[in-house]
């Protein structure tokens, strides 16, 4: 009972309120930042494994995801010897561990080859920026090139898996070979003189297609197929007058009308020439 300031007792209840604060609501919390946070994080993961994929080569993708894999062993260590030890005990006072390095470039280790530490690596770098080099300097690529603006414009090059693609195609009145005589033209000529002299550079060997254009339907005779071998055969004969040795051409095929560089099969664009500078390990 409570006694009032007239000491008398109070008999009315003593009540007592508890306000109850509810946690924040929506925008008020932390919860979204924490759902942010990892969004970002995931975003950043994504976009760095894309750098990685674009940037690397497939041996050095297969040395990360070897890294990552529990059944490759963090460390490897190999014996000094090329093989299983050089014919060593592993316990053997002359043998030196080597951290992942003990195998040559012919026979690498696994841990050499994930890295891309290979010698085979290493010679198609330096194949590639031969290849490259000849590139530049038949398309003026470090500056004035070798070849004449005429026989420029009838010029395209690019790097493939096959090797260093030159090809010397025809433009509307102004073809590759006289059309009564079938001979080269001049620049032709002077071309591939240029191109002999840059591939002996190089040790690559070379092939060579022909192609032309499609001819009317109502022809008196099919001479596709023989016009394109013809004119391959032509190239090759000028390449080698102009002093590449023969046993470095490995081919000359013709393919008629059957691989048409422009979408009219009657356009002068589908008579052309390739020289391939093919990659050694083909």
């Amino acid at each position: 009972m409570k006694v009032n300031m007239s000491g008398q007792n109070d008999p009315r209840p003593i009540i007592i309120k508890r306000k109850k604060v509810a946690g924040g609501e929506g925008h008020h919390g932390g919860a979204w930042k924490v759902a942010y946070a990892d969004f970002v994080t995931a975003m950043m993961a994504f976009f760095l494994l894309m750098w990685l994929l674009n940037a690397t080569t497939e041996q050095q993708r297969k040395g990360l995801a070897d890294y990552f894999s529990p059944t490759v062993p963090i460390a490897r260590i190999s014996g000094g010897g090329d093989g299983a030890f050089g014919g060593e005990s592993v316990f053997s006072e002359t043998v030196e561990a080597q951290n992942g390095t003990g195998a040559s470039n012919q026979r690498p280790t696994e841990g050499r080859q994930s890295m891309g530490m290979t010698g085979s690596s290493h010679r198609e770098e330096a194949e590639q920026a031969a290849l490259a080099a000849v590139e530049d300097a038949l398309m003026a690529g470090g500056g004035d090139s070798m070849v004449s603006d005429m026989a420029l414009r009838h010029v395209q090059t690019r790097l493939s898996d096959e090797g260093l693609i030159i090809e010397i195609f025809a433009r509307p009145d102004d073809p590759l070979f006289e059309e009564v005589t079938g001979a080269p033209v001049p620049w032709l000529v002077n071309l591939s003189d240029v191109m002999a002299g840059l591939f002996d550079t190089v040790t690559n060997h070379v092939a060579l297609n022909g192609y032309t254009r499609s001819e009317p339907i109502m022809v008196t005779r099919e001479s596709r197929w023989a016009t394109s071998i013809a004119r391959a055969q032509i190239m090759r004969e000028l390449l080698q007058s102009a002093g590449l040795p023969p046993a470095r051409i490995d081919r000359v095929t013709g393919h008629a009308d059957r691989h048409p560089a422009d979408a009219d099969p009657m356009s002068e664009r589908n008579d052309r020439i390739e020289i391939i500078l093919l990659r050694h390990h083909l």
